[in-house]
């Protein structure tokens, strides 16, 4: 059963008996598994007697979207594909804009379904959708644990304010979703609408994107590989999570945050597969605090902040004392395409620069201090805050989403306190090479990233 905290009408029209077929459209959740968007449009097809068809809307023109990012998603769409076809739903991609490619599938559908996004994009796709069509648009919040709402009505400070509002109510929605069998099936490789493709190499070969960020090597996207990926870190990795997560010369990261940027595998599964794992509780524990505590925290940040992706949502404390040390000295000053290139003084920072471009992704632990040292090596707060979202957005799998939002922010203040005063920074929270050195074998890491 789907909780019934999850559902809200987006507008305030009703089914239609008539129409000829319920449309999921889908967007944010990209899985033909564990998807509450999905299983609710075919238990309301299953009410009104009619078959269910998925529709995608696929724009060349994402906000900061390369190729990196399409072919990840492409791929993801190649399993959904699969996965629909064998439960007899019916599944269209349309090349255009998303939000007037789900109206124009609404036109003559019994009802329209569409699961839940968080950025300002998304938020404005979804109420095209509900002023335009001419039937009930009911929304599906599907991609993470404890419903948005359940768990506040405004912005949080901090991690310790979401925290307990979060542990009072994720057991209740930490639990299995059952697949619904549809009634009306469509014949196997039924009708479809829209392009017609061979696999997603041949997708994104007509699409006239950005193709500075070539395709990542390191991730492939789809369900089936976010669960492969998943069990490999439940097997072999979550018993030393708490100890070695952040220690970026070892490999005990979960690595599954760009299959959840792009709800190719659900939060509520990787959950329950930590949960009945075994593995410690320490270590269990420290996982759901990143993965449902901490996630949900960036998305309860763009939740509710439509600036989420700009300097002005930092925390006026943050803003005020970066602007009271902004004259400060800096001791380097680089601009973007010296950042690009990974050519700063720094090695550490110049091998996460270059991990995030080869992989598509950098280790949690060091995208700290690499944000940190941009703020302290460019000109004003205000560009190197512009920087670091720029470089997250155009070389990670996860970028452009409510996480790199945060956790570029995170590095200027957001969800964080006041610390001790210091040139630059002022108040903001400071990190250093001598405590990387401390902590972890950093040639090491240098190493697995050298110059080329």
């Amino acid at each position: 059963m789907i909780e019934p905290e999850r559902i809200r009408p987006l507008n305030d029209l009703p089914a239609n008996p008539a129409g000829r077929r319920v449309v999921y459209w889908m967007q944010q959740s990209q899985r033909a598994e564990g998807n509450p968007a999905l299983e609710h449009a075919v238990a309301r097809a299953n009410e009104l007697d009619r078959p269910v068809d998925v529709v995608f809307g696929l724009t060349d023109a994402y906000p900061e979207a390369n190729a990196r990012h399409y072919a990840f998603m492409l791929q993801g769409l190649d399993a959904v594909r699969e996965a629909l076809d064998a439960r007899g739903i019916g599944f269209e991609l349309h090349r255009g804009d998303p939000a007037r490619v789900a109206a124009e599938a609404a036109q003559g559908a019994a009802l329209v379904v569409a699961d839940r996004g968080y950025m300002p994009v998304q938020v404005r796709w979804r109420s095209h959708l509900a002023r335009e069509a001419r039937v009930g648009v009911e929304e599906v919040e599907g991609d993470v644990v404890v419903p948005v709402a359940v768990v506040s009505d405004k912005e949080e400070f901090a991690a310790r304010t979401i925290r307990p509002r979060i542990h009072r109510h994720w057991r209740r929605f930490l639990a299995p979703l059952r697949t619904v069998d549809l009634r009306r099936r469509a014949r196997p490789g039924g009708r479809r609408g829209g392009e017609v493709w061979r696999d997603a190499d041949d997708l994104l070969a007509r699409l006239a994107v950005d193709r500075s960020a070539a395709p990542a090597d390191g991730f492939r996207g789809g369900t089936p590989e976010a669960r492969r990926r998943l069990k490999r870190f439940v097997d072999h990795k979550l018993a030393r999570y708490a100890d070695l997560r952040n220690d970026p010369t070892m490999d005990y990261q979960s690595g599954l945050s760009p299959h959840l940027h792009f709800g190719q595998i659900s939060p509520v599964e990787v959950a329950l597969a930590a949960d009945a794992s075994g593995a410690p509780r320490v270590a269990v524990d420290a996982f759901l605090e990143e993965l449902v505590v901490r996630r949900e925290l960036s998305i309860n940040f763009a939740a509710f902040n439509p600036a989420c992706e700009t300097y002005a949502a930092l925390p006026a404390w943050a803003r005020q004392t970066l602007a009271d040390h902004e004259a400060d000295p800096r001791a380097y000053l680089y601009g973007f395409d010296r950042w690009e290139a990974a050519a700063t003084h720094d090695e550490y920072w110049n091998a996460a620069q270059r991990e995030m471009v080869r992989t598509g992704k950098m280790h949690n632990y060091m995208r700290m201090y690499w944000g940190k040292k941009i703020l302290e090596w460019s000109r004003t707060p205000g560009e190197a805050f512009d920087t670091a979202l720029r470089l997250n957005n155009r070389y990670e799998l996860d970028g452009r989403g409510p996480n790199s939002c945060a956790g570029v922010a995170w590095c200027f203040g957001k969800h964080d306190r006041p610390w001790t005063r210091r040139a630059v920074f002022g108040t903001v929270r400071y990190m250093n090479a001598a405590g990387l050195d401390r902590k972890f074998d950093m040639a090491d890491y240098v190493a697995r990233f050298p110059a080329e």
